[in-house]
């Protein structure tokens, strides 16, 4: 962050202010840099996730049965439906497929 080969001139009020800032800021991204790679630190972030996982559970299912209703009371389809829809639509193409497959056979059994 600093330039070592720079001269500090003693009459520039704001060059030793600007000193003291780069050192500052290279100790303290050499402090955060220790603390972040630290097993401890790991630890306590992955604490953190995990209780923020387990309370945002309930939160999750709430915003979803909320999504649900609004989307039921103003007639669009859920999640639920759309996936729903989605079997059925797989079904379908995989017998129409069934279906022409079992058709090439029986043309090319005719003469």
């Amino acid at each position: 962050m600093s330039d070592q080969g720079q001269k500090v001139n003693p009459f520039d009020p704001t060059s030793m202010f600007k000193g003291l800032r780069d050192a500052g800021m290279d100790n303290w991204a050499k402090m955060m840099s220790e603390v972040v790679s630290s097993d401890s630190y790991a630890q306590a972030q992955g604490e953190m996730l995990d209780s923020w996982l387990a309370a945002s559970g309930p939160f999750k299912l709430a915003m979803e049965e909320a999504m649900k209703q609004s989307l039921s009371g103003m007639q669009l389809p859920t999640r639920e439906d759309v996936t729903r829809l989605a079997e059925r639509l797989t079904n379908i193409e995989m017998r129409l497929d069934d279906m022409e497959a079992k058709l090439d056979e029986t043309l090319k059994r005719q003469p």
